[in-house]
């Protein structure tokens, strides 16, 4: 009789993967490395309302070509959509994350996320990913600051 499968251990990660760089692809690498060998990364896409709330201004690609580039690189088993009103509730139940991912600049969603865990007593590692040494675009913002810089001339 053959071994029952591994439970996969659940890391959830989110972002807006907005002009997708290096340093997204270094904290999806990151954050599935937080759940070991026989990790299973999944990825929420911030809606394009979302962004647009929390931004003040829209993504340059649409939510749909964002999920699709983010399931599409390797170390994701699967990218979905964010939900129209965030919710941390109803991620963790649809989800079931055994780890939730952060950003190193994420530092309020993270004591939101935290407090969450702690209050329902529930069995969630929050796992902090650090930033990756300095590159000169490293960061949606920098490559659209480029962008304009260099039209400009």
């Amino acid at each position: 009789m053959a071994d029952k499968p591994k439970h996969k251990t659940i890391v959830l990660a989110s972002g807006v993967f907005d002009l997708l760089h290096l340093g997204h692809v270094k904290f999806l690498e990151e954050a599935k490395k937080a759940g070991g060998k026989n990790a299973a990364l999944i990825v929420i896409i911030a809606r394009d309302s979302t962004v647009q709330k929390n931004k003040g201004r829209k993504p340059i690609m649409s939510e749909n070509q964002r999920r699709a580039l983010v399931e599409s690189l390797k170390v994701v088993d699967q990218a979905v959509l964010g939900f129209e009103n965030f919710d941390i509730a109803e991620v963790i139940e649809r989800i079931k994350p055994d780890i939730i991912a952060l950003g190193y600049d994420q530092t309020e969603m993270t004591q939101h996320v935290q407090e969450y865990i702690d209050k329902h007593h529930l069995n969630i590692k929050v796992a902090r990913i650090g930033k990756f040494g300095e590159d000169t675009l490293d960061s949606s913002s920098k490559i659209r600051q480029k962008i304009i810089d260099n039209f400009d001339r």
